[in-house]
């Protein structure tokens, strides 16, 4: 793309289906699109297509993409297991999702990725997922609230791993983050690392092993109103990935 003040990121919307209660809507937690603005740059809202060509067309305009968080994807689609636990997002964003990874990880584009963004990205990738941490660790410690209502954020430390990327960003050692999950990645996929991990085992945020490549998923939630400043650094990260040349793009030092 052009010289431009802001790289334009694209970030995947939500949705809800329509049913009895109202018209089916596309939706977005503000934090994603005001970090964005914060650290820099252009947030384009990119709505649930199911035809790639379509999808093809907005990702030839964006620099970069934060893959959003939302619902579990659909074990069936994806070649897991099923489990009673699973909330399945709906089946139009996940064949969406699902598209749009794909054509990401051909074009090498700048990603973040954010709770089930990372997911997608492990899953997309070959990895797989625990479907419900409660069995998979059931001397964990608690990765959601449901006393904190829709949200859900539970605080808790989380270990960054030594001469990651993520170390770079967030500096060495255990960081307080905002957690809301009953899923994770179990088996890390090929091309990617373990980044940080919470006191339990649990893997919270993955990155890719590419030296040229901007591609880091965490598993908390950096957008969310009470995040942590250092949370921050991670959308200016990526906005200073998007702003390099195609053939130069990596984290600063």
């Amino acid at each position: 793309m052009g010289k431009q003040s802001r790289p334009h990121i694209g970030i995947n919307a939500d949705l809800t289906v329509a049913g009895k209660n109202g018209p089916g809507q596309f939706q977005l937690h503000t934090g994603y699109v005001d970090a964005i603005v914060a650290a820099g740059g252009l947030p384009v809202l990119i709505p649930a297509l199911t035809e790639p060509p379509l999808l093809e067309q907005y990702l030839d305009q964006l620099d970069g993409f934060l893959l959003s968080g939302g619902l579990d994807l659909d074990p069936s689609q994806h070649g897991l297991p099923s489990h009673p636990a699973v909330q399945r997002m709906p089946r139009r964003r996940d064949d969406s999702d699902r598209h749009l990874v794909r054509l990401l990880l051909q074009r090498r584009l700048p990603i973040l990725g954010i709770g089930l963004g990372l997911q997608q990205l492990n899953v997309s990738c070959g990895g797989t997922l625990h479907l419900h941490l409660p069995e998979a660790f059931p001397r964990g410690l608690p990765h959601r609230d449901p006393s904190q209502g829709p949200s859900g954020l539970h605080r808790h430390a989380v270990r960054i791993e030594p001469g990651t990327h993520l170390e770079e960003i967030y500096g060495p050692g255990e960081i307080p983050v905002n957690s809301c999950h009953h899923q994770a990645v179990h088996q890390v996929a090929r091309g990617f690392r373990v980044a940080a991990t919470a006191p339990d085992g649990v893997i919270e945020a993955i990155e890719t092993t590419e030296p040229d490549w901007f591609c880091v998923a965490v598993q908390w939630h950096p957008e969310a109103e009470s995040a942590t400043a250092l949370d921050m650094q991670l959308f200016e990260t990526l906005v200073q990935a998007c702003l390099r040349p195609t053939s130069a793009r990596r984290l600063a030092a």
